[in-house]
């Protein structure tokens, strides 16, 4: 056993690390994503791209993903398909008011499915309360049309739309807690479901639904099993309601690669088949992993089948995909200057925003959050968070403490069901520093200034994460005791700005700028 352990283990580091690196330079540019070398490390993306589903228009690829309670869903883009940018968003807000009190963690936006069809851009999601919703574009940066709620009903999940050669259309989907997966026909404009559904797989957590055609034949890809532990299946039929047949296609095996499930099938325009999936990867959420696919006897292996079982394994370090030129390394955007007079694509409110309550233009160069009432953090609106990218980083920013207000809280925050958060806050006409670990840990001093400048510094692999302060930009002192960043409500941590008042309405706290760099490719 032992043996067959060692060997297994032998094939999976030859496949993953030797043999696509024959022949290539050895230089690296950081532990994940683009090597600049002619390969890719996984995670191709190190950040909270969870449920990812991805499509090629022409030469370009781009990619939405589940946001849950942050608002609202981005589009990325990439022409190499290891290098993203974020160029847009499919919406601000959900308009119920759940989300404008902050009542709807681990709600909202579950795995959407992009599609392009009829020179359109079409996403589709689903809440878990509120029921499914689409919008459209002509262009992948939008503007996106108002959402359109196609069905008000809870508990369904992950749905998919599918137009047919004869021009019929479809909308696949799962219910809550996973499967079975139901098809539906779906109106030609997509905006209504014409009959009330035929289901055609019952499976052990059968989600994710992703409906093509290929070569006259339907094929559904799902994800089974769970989200730490699954795997990737695969259905086919003649009739898009089936009898289908059922291959495993994707699973750990003797890879570390846990849960390696939920994601995409996408060919180059030279034929290369490549997965996306993510991988359950504790406080840093579900990151994103590309997958090379070769096709056997009419269904897709993805990975590599280490161990000849016929179903493929993750691998770790692969040449890139043959796009027939190379791109300059990236990632999608971290800073923000507050200079562009809107914020930047990667900021995402913690629930609605407060519009009113929130400002580029009345300190141009600032971001001013105007603080409304909120009893904790988790209820505090206008909470502006990213995500965290790479296991190792550091985050800085300036915060101007003029106009704090009594009963105000404000600063920099490490947030996810759990928090870690270091500010000013005003009480009895004072100023204090304050560190806040989820309400558990607490340490607060007095301070006197006009600003004051913090940062945080992560290391999610040990969980050992540490925030700092300074009054002059240059001497950065410890304050706090090192903290833990969490996985919670479906969603990794992200690192944030907040500004909110324990007694009511009042007080402005404004950001000069947010500098983060982190351990990984970098544009």
């Amino acid at each position: 056993m032992f043996a067959c352990k060692m060997i297994r283990a032998f094939l999976f580091f030859f496949c993953c690390l030797v043999f696509p690196l024959i022949g290539l330079s050895q230089s690296k540019t950081g532990s994940w994503g683009d090597q600049g070398n002619g390969t890719f490390i996984n995670p191709v993306l190190y950040a909270d791209y969870s449920d990812p589903d991805v499509i090629r228009v022409g030469d370009l690829y781009y990619m939405v993903c589940s946001e849950f309670h942050f608002m609202g869903m981005p589009v990325l883009q990439s022409e190499d398909m290891v290098n993203w940018k974020i160029i847009g968003r499919i919406y601000t807000g959900l308009n119920f008011p759940e989300y404008n009190a902050n009542q709807r963690y681990a709600g909202g936006s579950w795995a959407p499915t992009i599609r392009y069809h009829d020179k359109k851009f079409w996403v589709y999601f689903c809440t878990p309360d509120e029921g499914l919703f689409m919008s459209t574009a002509q262009r992948p940066e939008g503007p996106w049309t108002p959402l359109v709620q196609v069905k008000k009903v809870p508990k369904w999940e992950d749905p998919c739309p599918f137009w047919d050669e004869d021009g019929k259309a479809y909308l696949g989907h799962s219910l809550h807690g996973a499967g079975p997966i139901i098809i539906h026909r779906l109106s030609a404009d997509g905006t209504q479901l014409l009959d009330s559904g035929f289901t055609v797989y019952t499976g052990p957590v059968a989600e994710g639904t992703k409906i093509h055609k290929w070569n006259g034949f339907y094929y559904i890809s799902i994800p089974e099993g769970g989200v730490g532990e699954g795997w990737q299946t695969v259905l086919r039929s003649k009739n898009i309601y089936g009898p289908y047949e059922k291959k495993v296609v994707l699973e750990k095996g003797s890879t570390p690669i846990n849960g390696p499930h939920q994601g995409a099938l996408v060919a180059t325009p030279k034929g290369e088949w490549w997965f996306y999936h993510f991988q359950s990867d504790g406080a840093m959420g579900r990151v994103l992993h590309l997958q090379p696919v070769s096709w056997q006897d009419g269904w897709p292996l993805i990975g590599v089948d280490i161990d000849r079982n016929g179903i493929g394994e993750p691998v770790y370090v692969w040449k890139k995909p043959d796009v027939g030129t190379s791109f300059p390394i990236s990632a999608p955007q971290t800073d923000d200057d507050f200079n562009r007079g809107q914020l930047g694509l990667q900021w995402q409110w913690n629930h609605n925003p407060v519009d009113e309550a929130w400002s580029l233009t009345q300190r141009p160069g600032w971001l001013t959050l105007k603080a409304l009432k909120a009893e904790t953090f988790l209820q505090a609106h206008n909470t502006a968070t990213q995500k965290i990218m790479g296991t190792i980083g550091e985050a800085v920013t300036e915060m101007d403490v003029r106009n704090i207000a009594e009963g105000q809280k404000a600063g920099l925050c490490v947030m996810s069901k759990a928090y870690g958060l270091i500010g000013v806050r005003k009480k009895e006409g004072k100023l204090y520093l304050f560190f806040d670990q989820n309400g558990e840990g607490y340490k607060e001093q007095n301070i006197a200034a006009n600003t004051i400048y913090f940062k945080v510094q992560l290391n999610i692999k040990e969980n050992k994460n540490q925030f700092y302060y300074s009054l002059d930009h240059k001497t950065f002192v410890p304050f706090g005791s090192s903290f833990v960043a969490r996985w919670g409500y479906w969603k990794g941590s992200r690192i944030g700005l907040f500004s909110y008042n324990e007694l009511g309405d009042g007080g402005e706290a404004a950001f000069n700028w947010f500098r983060y760099d982190y351990d990984g490719p970098k544009g």
